[in-house]
């Protein structure tokens, strides 16, 4: 057990929640996630939001990380006017997510983004997102599904070679790609759906949720790159 991979994971960080007895602010995270990690074979370590100029700390003590999804990315940190339908900021997840981000690519760190992560490493990259699409989404709170196909001779594709069906709900996704990024699977609708940074770096970020089913190669992916 101490041989395996310690994966940080980013939190959410909500001013009230309830559980028993209690409403209290709380740092949490939707069980899927670490659960993904454990069965990966990685031990799993929630960081929530903190001082953006403690990531370089927190990320040297990590052998992966994972950028979990949650709300919208603030469309001013990508020089955009807020669409109507955009939601509200999260403020403090998007500067420590965003320091991580950028102190995980420095350090080599193995780094996956999942929805809002995928969204957040192209923006720290200096790209800019789509604030709204349909048929990405069900109601809220319901995962859909549809199809992803990998990009040949990318990361993501000798991971999962194979088209796949894969859990998703988001209502954004990336318009003009970060510097260096190349995408490495698309909707049927042409959507891009994951991007990477090519090699040496370890960095993919996904639009879908792998917490939400039962392939584990992505994951796998991270943790054995994180050994």
């Amino acid at each position: 057990m101490a041989d395996r991979p310690l994966i940080g994971i980013s939190t959410y960080l909500e001013p009230g929640v309830r559980w028993g007895v209690w409403e209290l602010p709380a740092a949490l995270l939707p069980a899927g996630y670490a659960g993904l990690v454990q069965r990966a074979g990685g031990l799993a370590a929630m960081l929530p939001p903190d001082e953006p100029d403690l990531a370089a700390a927190t990320v040297a003590r990590l052998d992966g990380l994972v950028v979990a999804g949650g709300p919208d990315v603030d469309p001013a940190r990508y020089g955009a006017a807020r669409d109507p339908r955009t939601g509200p900021p999260a403020h403090a997840r998007d500067a420590w997510e965003l320091a991580l981000i950028d102190a995980a690519l420095n350090a080599r760190l193995p780094l996956l983004g999942v929805c809002r992560g995928m969204q957040l490493l192209n923006v720290a990259l200096g790209g800019t997102l789509t604030q709204h699409i349909d048929g990405h989404a069900e109601a809220p709170g319901v995962f859909g599904t549809h199809r992803v196909k990998p990009v040949p001779d990318t990361l993501y594709a000798a991971t999962v070679p194979e088209e796949t069906d894969v859990p998703t709900h988001h209502h954004q996704a990336v318009d003009r790609l970060g510097n260096g990024l190349i995408p490495s699977a698309h909707a049927p609708d042409g959507t891009v759906e994951a991007v990477e940074l090519p090699a040496p770096h370890w960095a993919l970020g996904v639009q879908w949720h792998p917490e939400m089913g039962e392939d584990l190669r992505v994951m796998r992916a991270l943790v054995t790159a994180g050994a």
